[in-house]
């Protein structure tokens, strides 16, 4: 492609520098690497040891920055021929629009808010500990999160009263705490906005089984603390189970049969992954075939691999990051004739 600008965020910022710098370099791109503003010594570290590593000077760029000013420029920029983007929706929009100015490539991993389909037919235990791993992991700020849980009907009361115990017993505090198995969230905007959404949640009538406020015990309420919450009562219209949260929060929301949980499960501008628990492989797959997302996992959650590709559908962005497809956002591809007359 030739120069390639890259724009990361902040949950997970040296996986997904990774994710990013390795396919382009492998293509024989060079990167402007914008971390964002909240994790930016991961990526400055990472350059540090790619010059150590002997790289040559301008191939891989660190440039940390806010958005508004050098995630702009780059997007912006002339001699920038494509821009790889993970983020918010709203900041792929900006990104899309402002590559008009060169028409340089575009790549999207945006946001979701993925459906996690529990059949009456699945492994209760398996799925409770995939759900509460979909949801709480990372503080829930993970874009492909299972905060959409439906449940078939037969099994919705038994199945939330199970995982509300489970949840409970969440020990949220410092993340060097050897006790802890929740950290906090990542800054007091995130903060506000997690608990704005709790707040509308139970405004809409939803009823929190636990958690459902910040964490106030003790030193906890000075941080940026959130109690793992389990919103039941849900219907896929409200707020909460329309919009990504970024936090430890899921809405729970029952189904009557396969057509039910498929339908509620694409009724969303999302479609970025979805989780499947059936013991019924035929009905797995019919499920999966039938759900518009570009990851669906079935009897598991969260499992990835690096040969396999990840992105999209809709709102969620578009283009693949892993495997042949990675390859495929940093090339261009070109028909040459040769006449050998």
């Amino acid at each position: 492609m030739g120069v390639v600008g890259q724009i990361i965020p902040w949950n997970f910022p040296l996986l997904m520098a990774a994710w990013k710098i390795a396919a382009a370099l492998a293509c024989g791109n060079c990167i402007v690497l914008k971390p964002a503003e909240q994790t930016p010594l991961t990526a400055l570290r990472l350059g540090e040891l790619l010059m150590e590593a002997g790289l040559p000077k301008g191939v891989v760029n660190i440039c940390p920055g806010f958005g508004e000013t050098a995630g702009a420029a780059l997007s912006n920029h002339m001699d920038v021929d494509k821009v790889a983007f993970t983020g918010e929706y709203t900041t792929g929009r900006k990104i899309i629009q402002a590559s008009a100015g060169n028409l340089k490539r575009v790549s999207l991993e945006l946001g979701g808010k993925s459906p996690n389909i529990v059949f009456a037919d699945g492994d209760m235990e398996g799925a409770l500990r995939g759900c509460i791993g979909s949801v709480f992991f990372n503080q829930g700020q993970v874009c492909c999160a299972g905060t959409r849980l439906f449940v078939e009907q037969s099994k919705y009361d038994d199945f939330l009263s199970k995982l509300s115990d489970k949840v409970k017993k969440i020990k949220v505090g410092p993340g060097l705490s050897e006790d802890t198995t929740m950290g906090p969230l990542v800054s007091d905007e995130q903060l506000k906005r997690v608990t704005g959404y709790l707040e509308a949640g139970k405004k809409e009538g939803a009823k929190a089984l636990c958690g459902g406020d910040r964490a106030k015990e003790g030193d906890l309420s000075k941080g940026y603390f959130v109690q793992p919450t389990v919103f039941a009562g849900v219907n896929n219209k409200m707020k909460i189970a329309q919009e990504e949260i970024f936090g430890p929060v899921v809405s729970a929301i029952p189904f009557k049969d396969v057509n039910d949980a498929v339908f509620q499960g694409n009724d969303t501008t999302y479609g970025l992954a979805a989780g499947v628990w059936t013991n019924d492989l035929k009905k797995a797959h019919a499920v999966a075939r039938s759900l518009r997302a570009g990851t669906v996992w079935v009897n598991c959650y969260n499992v990835f691999d690096p040969c396999t590709p990840f992105g999209g559908y809709k709102q969620s962005g578009y283009g693949r990051e892993g495997g042949v497809h990675a390859l495929e956002l940093y090339t261009q591809v070109k028909s040459v004739f040769v006449n050998l007359d």
